[in-house]
């Protein structure tokens, strides 16, 4: 059997033998085309669509690409292959292999975008002789001590720094003398602050182009308050400062006059929208900043008016009798580890928890995974192996029972997925790491009309769900610049089943106001107009036509709008901006360090640099581990099981502040 030839099947299972469809074991994507792609992704190898597996073991990455790199006409015999496999085995990092999370939270693979991090890979090492054997497993044994003694988080050896450090070693030679303490803590902590201004002063050039958002991302401390700044645009983000607002959290001016200065140190010019919370005293200071500066706007963060959309329908009494229901089974399959190995044998591998997202997300998320593995469940609770274990006995699993072969439950259960999916798949969109500005308006309209056509149209039942997200849509997310993308958005201004309304086109015209800032730019906008509505000039080729759908909507606009330069100016500074900051885990306590009183001020700038250089390399590891180009967003392809930016690792806190004691003046 082909099965039992090829050593990649030890590492992947088949789930569909019609499609040839292949589920890796280690971090659970799916595959079609069968064994041979799901070696380029064991092997950490790009290849067309192929997503690398940021969870494979060292050794058995290393064995896959030793396979790939054989030529197929010089096979080796059988006992030659099992010794290369074992010497690959010996030759892994154990620095590395140290550290292999059991991620099970992405269950399928996924076209939308997506922020986790591809491991850092060595390519495949070259035959050693034993003495070089020797040294390498020495090398790797000493990089290990290290991070055990400094108790250095063994996530740390994914970071995309790691083997440009070893690298950088190597090359140095023997003799190397690794950096001091003193230097490391002054001299060289200034150097690297001086490369990453650097990149922002480039960043700042692409501003000129894309222009800017700027995040203001709060903390939900009982008792501190904290603000973090950054700005982000298509090539890149920039962590600018926090800034502790306690006592002041629902003054409105306090906050205007926080925002302005960020505003004015990043550039009245360059900044799109300012995208905050959207408590009342931001929706207030939000407007005080827009009619001071015309130019720009300000809009709450989509993720947190989406959230606010699934918690207010989970309030529903018949939903959250659903999800009451539904978190007793999890809560009882979770509270044992001898339940757990046994529901995942049953469904394949595939978790109902997602713990590491918003409450009310991971609440929807786990009753979808009850509803997909509805038939395994019950196959798990009324298995032999099942009846006869201790467990079976236990009064709140016998309670489950009646619960499982509910046919109230499950009917009700598979109607909140139904009506759900729309908006989770709308947050999984915004919540992304490419700009989805063009997207939002058009798939809220696409959500409802969804929802209707689940109930047949029937009134009583999609009214009220439309009230839900209504309240929330036109009185806090909506913006005219969300309308203005939407109309600047080929694949939707073009697209055969989407109506163009009037609010999208008032919406677009009152950005072209704010956004136009003298007269000229006002009359050009007038004449180049019709020319994109009647998709005149360049915009009418084949190409073009094409790339409605193919290229993102920036891009678009950057290949097709060169003829009415000021609308694409307009549309290339609108489309390129996000929806939401929640794609980006900061560690609050962190910045809480930072605003401690027992420092003096020397100290103050110093921890502050390192939090500047923390935070902005973490951002650089973020959007270098990412695809660059904006690709168009499918809404039928978002796949809301994959992994979502909130469930990536945050930065790692910086505790340890006893460097800053003794500070030398110079090194």
């Amino acid at each position: 059997m082909v099965r039992g030839r090829d050593a990649c099947w030890e590492h992947c299972v088949l789930v569909d033998a019609t499609r040839q469809k292949v589920r890796c074991n280690y971090c659970l994507r799916e595959f079609s085309g069968g064994v041979y792609r799901m070696k380029f992704h064991l092997a950490q190898i790009k290849n067309k669509d192929i997503v690398p597996c940021s969870e494979v073991p060292n050794d058995v990455r290393d064995q896959i690409q030793s396979i790939l790199s054989t030529p197929k006409k010089q096979k080796a015999p059988k006992k030659q292959k099992v010794d290369r496999a074992i010497n690959g085995q010996q030759n892994s990092s154990s620095a590395s292999g140290g550290a292999h999370p059991n991620n099970q939270s992405g269950q399928n693979g996924s076209t939308c975008p997506s922020l986790s991090f591809p491991r850092s890979s060595r390519s495949a090492q070259p035959d050693m002789d034993d003495a070089q054997k020797q040294k390498c497993e020495n090398a790797d044994k000493k990089i290990a001590v290290f991070f055990f003694h400094n108790s250095i988080p063994f996530s740390a050896a994914k970071s995309i720094f790691y083997q440009e450090m070893v690298d950088s070693v190597a090359e140095c030679g023997v003799g190397y003398m690794a950096p001091s303490y003193d230097k490391m803590r002054s001299s060289l902590l200034d150097k690297v602050k001086s490369d990453i201004n650097d990149c922002y002063k480039k960043l700042r050039d692409e501003w000129r182009e894309t222009g800017c958002t700027i995040l203001c991302d709060c903390s939900d401390g009982q008792t501190t308050s904290l603000v973090v700044f950054s700005v982000t645009c298509p090539k890149g983000m920039v962590f600018l400062k926090s800034v502790d607002v306690s006592g002041h959290a629902d003054d409105s001016h306090y906050l205007f006059e926080m925002l302005e200065s960020v505003v004015l140190e990043v550039g009245v010019e360059h900044v799109v929208q300012v995208l905050t919370d959207g408590n009342a005293s931001y929706v207030y200071a939000g407007r005080l900043l827009m009619s001071k500066y015309p130019s720009l706007f300000w809009t709450p963060c989509a993720s947190n008016c989406i959230n606010k959309i699934l918690e207010d329908f989970s309030k529903q009494e018949w939903v959250s009798t659903v999800m009451e229901e539904a978190s007793t089974i999890t809560r009882f399959i979770y509270s044992h580890a001898w339940t757990i190995n046994m529901m995942r044998k049953f469904t394949g591998g595939m978790e109902l928890m997602r713990p590491k997202i918003s409450r009310f997300v991971s609440n929807f998320l786990s009753l979808r995974a009850i509803v997909i593995q509805e038939d395994n469940l019950k196959h798990m609770f009324s298995h032999t192996e099942w009846l006869s274990s201790v467990y079976n006995r236990r009064p709140d699993a016998q309670a489950l029972k009646p619960l499982l072969y509910s046919e109230r439950f499950w009917k009700s259960a598979h109607e909140v997925v139904s009506v759900s999916e729309p908006l989770v798949k709308i947050l999984r969109m915004v919540d992304g790491d490419m700009p989805a500005m063009g997207y939002i308006y058009e798939k809220m309209e696409r959500a409802k009309t969804e929802i209707k056509a689940y109930y047949k149209g029937i009134e009583e039942k999609y009214v009220p769900i439309w009230g839900i997200i209504d309240r929330r849509w036109n009185m806090q997310l909506h913006s005219p610049l969300h309308a203005a993308a939407a109309f600047l958005n080929p694949s939707v201004f073009y697209g055969l089943n989407f109506k163009i309304d009037s609010r999208m086109r008032n919406g677009f015209q009152e950005a072209m106001l704010r956004m136009a800032k003298e007269d000229k730019d006002k009359s050009e906008i007038t004449k180049e107009h019709p020319v994109y509505i009647n998709a005149q000039g360049a915009l009418s080729t084949e190409f073009a036509i094409m790339g409605r759908t193919l290229n993102g909507p920036g891009d678009w606009w950057v290949a097709y709008g060169y003829e009415i330069p000021t609308l694409q100016r307009a549309a290339m500074r609108i489309l390129s901006q996000p929806c939401s900051s929640h794609w980006c885990r900061w560690n609050w306590s962190t910045f809480k360090s930072i605003h401690n009183n027992r420092r003096n001020k020397m100290e103050v700038e110093k921890f502050n640099d390192l939090v500047f250089v923390h935070c902005n390399l973490w951002l650089q590891a973020i959007f270098r581990s990412r695809d660059s180009k904006c690709k168009p967003i499918n809404f039928d392809e978002i796949d809301v099981t994959s992994e979502w930016p909130t469930e990536s690792e945050s930065s790692n806190p910086l505790f340890d502040d006893s460097w800053l004691d003794n500070l030398p003046l110079e090194c």
